[in-house]
């Protein structure tokens, strides 16, 4: 009978401890915001952009802009938006999913926003050692001491089209959509020799 209830005690502490442990979650992607974003957030799913009434979505890295009535979807601000300043316009944080199905709600709600230019910090002109993980800080450290070639043969999915609708200055190294990561340590990514 004891052997029973000390089983049973053990099995119920184990359940309390993973239901306990599955409670945390704590989401942080910094390194995926980009480098006009503002500080002090480290999780961001959109940005809603009120100078322009757009959105950013940051996992995809694409804008949201209305052409119509139609939300259009691009890595790229349409040509009517080359006045706007990504760096100093404002940008509101909106955790949660397909914010722009609330843009009438967004529209008149940070409509104050609208001339806020250069009135956020943002993470490219941070000193905060967390964002140097963001690739373009002048400060970019990138993370981890491995590092992993990759090769693809054909279309990697990923499409992109002109400008990014971002300026910045210096040399990017881009190779196009089928780059391959390289870094320190001189490996040939076939593993240790």
């Amino acid at each position: 009978m004891k052997k029973l209830i000390l089983f049973i005690l053990i099995a119920a502490g184990s359940i309390a401890y993973k239901s306990a442990d599955a409670q945390v979650n704590v989401s942080i992607n910094i390194g995926a915001q980009p480098v006009w974003g503002p500080v002090g957030y480290d999780y961001v799913e959109y940005y809603y952009l009120p100078g322009i009434e757009a959105y950013y979505y940051v996992p995809t890295r694409q804008f949201i802009y209305l052409s119509g009535s139609r939300w259009i979807f691009a890595t790229a601000l349409p040509g009517r938006y080359s006045y706007y300043n990504i760096y100093t316009g404002y940008k509101v944080v909106i955790n949660g999913p397909r914010p722009y199905l609330q843009f009438k709600t967004h529209k008149i709600k940070y409509v104050k926003y609208k001339g806020y230019n250069g009135r956020q910090v943002i993470i490219k002109n941070s000193n905060n050692p967390k964002y140097y993980v963001v690739k373009g800080h002048p400060k970019y450290k990138a993370t981890g001491s491995k590092t992993v070639v990759t090769k693809s043969k054909g279309n990697t999915g990923i499409k992109s089209k002109g400008n990014t609708g971002i300026k910045s200055k210096g040399k990017s190294g881009g190779q196009g959509n089928n780059a391959i990561a390289k870094g320190k340590g001189g490996g040939n990514g076939k593993g240790r020799n």
